[in-house]
């Protein structure tokens, strides 16, 4: 299921032509679903992208759209953020090519629905080594080059059940609640040297790689979407421009947020059925 049946969302662009033009990109998963969108974004407002992530194969697409729309420069990199060493020359072949990396967008993440006495530890341990220890080892390995640089902006991707918690996700919902935490850490750690550090948390989006893991079916789909009060899924290109807005100097004031973008998935459940509130009842005669 891909969200196909939402009408497609009005594209406002909210960021100015050029804005990141001579900044460098880092970012993980880089090549598919949010993180390509995020990718473009960048690109188009005139980064040099650095793509990292485990399979150099799912950055195929984004070489051929950098080249076609005559991007600045696309580098791909092959990247476990598991490892920290495979980190360590990732970061540094990055900066070896462009000087210096100005934005962090920390992507990459591994999710799928289990039930947690279903759950096998080595599935738990892999969601966490993924997306909460390699945030950890790329944001400190890009920490440490920003720091010498005069600073930057790191963005990392959360998700809002990771304040609220969510039955079939506890390895996402604990590795996002450390990635928030760890925004809030660093952010007043690092404000010092200049480099912010910003997080958002996107609700039920348009993306393949999510709807094939997280609802797989039509009824499924349908399911999540009834949730979601403003009544459609979000797009990976509205979650992107909000991506951007905090890695650019037009958020230069804002560390330590976390930006919910949902829909209002995550609000209360209303006591009665839209289509009646507001109506009054006859009082009987």
């Amino acid at each position: 299921m891909d969200g196909t049946a939402d009408p497609p969302a009005p594209s406002h662009p909210m960021l100015p032509e050029g804005l990141f033009k001579g900044r460098t990109a880092f970012v993980t998963g880089g090549g598919t679903g949010l993180g390509l969108a995020v990718s473009m974004r960048l690109g188009r407002l005139g980064a040099n992208i650095v793509c990292a992530s485990r399979d150099p194969a799912h950055h195929d697409r984004l070489l051929d759209l950098g080249t076609e729309e005559g991007f600045a420069a696309v580098v791909s990199l092959k990247m476990d953020q598991r490892e920290p060493d495979q980190v360590r020359e990732a970061v540094e072949a990055a900066c070896a090519k462009f000087g210096s990396i100005d934005v962090l967008v920390n992507n990459a993440a591994g999710n799928f629905i289990r039930p947690a006495f279903a759950l096998a530890p080595r599935g738990f341990r892999t969601v966490i080594d993924i997306g909460l220890n390699g945030v950890f080892y790329v944001s400190r390995e890009v920490g440490r080059r920003m720091r010498k640089t005069g600073g930057g902006a790191i963005v990392n991707i959360s998700a809002p059940y990771a304040s609220t918690g969510k039955p079939g996700v506890v390895h996402s919902a604990c590795a996002k609640a450390g990635v928030e935490a760890m925004t809030k850490t660093l952010a007043a750690e690092w404000a010092p040297f200049r480099i912010r550090v910003n997080a958002v948390s996107p609700g039920p989006f348009v993306s393949r790689g999510a709807a094939d893991r997280l609802w797989p079916t039509r009824e499924l789909e349908e399911t999540v979407r009834a949730q979601i009060p403003l009544g459609r899924f979000g797009r990976a290109e509205e979650i992107a421009e909000l991506v951007c807005l905090l890695a650019s100097p037009c958020a230069e004031w804002i560390t330590g947020s976390v930006l919910l973008a949902d829909g209002g998935w995550t609000l209360p459940v209303p006591l009665v059925a839209p289509e009646s509130a507001g109506v009054r009842r006859k009082r009987p005669t």
